[in-house]
């Protein structure tokens, strides 16, 4: 699903935001809003720490939850044998990425990665793309930014033009 960019009517984009084993269902409600609204695909990995029918989903996503763009996948070994995104189309979010947000490539095709609120991606992900790993800089006065804040960040910032 390419999309118009919002800036830039010439140029087209797609944009996909995974969870891996997201935790909190208020923030996938609300990451699932936030895609609606940028015209991104919603990615979740199992397992879920939630029901996709539980009441706070949609209550977070309002009325829009069904209509947000939604693939859940088994593992995400599956969405790379499917989608067949190339290196430079991966964007792993973690506190200790080797590149700020700023640095992230813009290619016609993003996948932005985040892992669960409380353990982040698996050491084993983030290992395999040591050199697609980004973070968003923030002051030692907290230790992480709200799972639903970051998406939207980085979503935004990847359609900069």
């Amino acid at each position: 699903m390419k999309q118009v960019s919002p800036t830039n009517p010439n140029t087209k984009w797609e944009r996909h935001v995974v969870l891996v084993a997201p935790e909190v269902h208020w923030n996938t409600g609300n990451i699932g809003r936030t895609c609606l609204g940028a015209g991104a695909q919603l990615h979740l990995i199992r397992p879920l720490g939630f029901s996709l029918d539980s009441r706070q989903v949609k209550r977070a996503g309002l009325d829009y939850w069904p209509r947000v763009p939604l693939t859940v996948w088994d593992d995400f070994q599956s969405l790379l044998q499917v989608l067949k995104p190339a290196p430079e189309e991966l964007a792993l979010f973690t506190k200790s990425g080797a590149h700020s947000h700023w640095q992230m490539p813009t290619p016609t095709r993003l996948f932005l990665i985040f892992g669960a609120e409380t353990k982040g991606l698996p050491p084993a992900m983030l290992e395999r793309f040591a050199a697609q790993t980004y973070c968003i800089p923030i002051r030692d006065a907290i230790r992480s930014l709200n799972l639903s804040t970051a998406v939207g960040i980085a979503l935004y910032e990847s359609l900069r033009p």
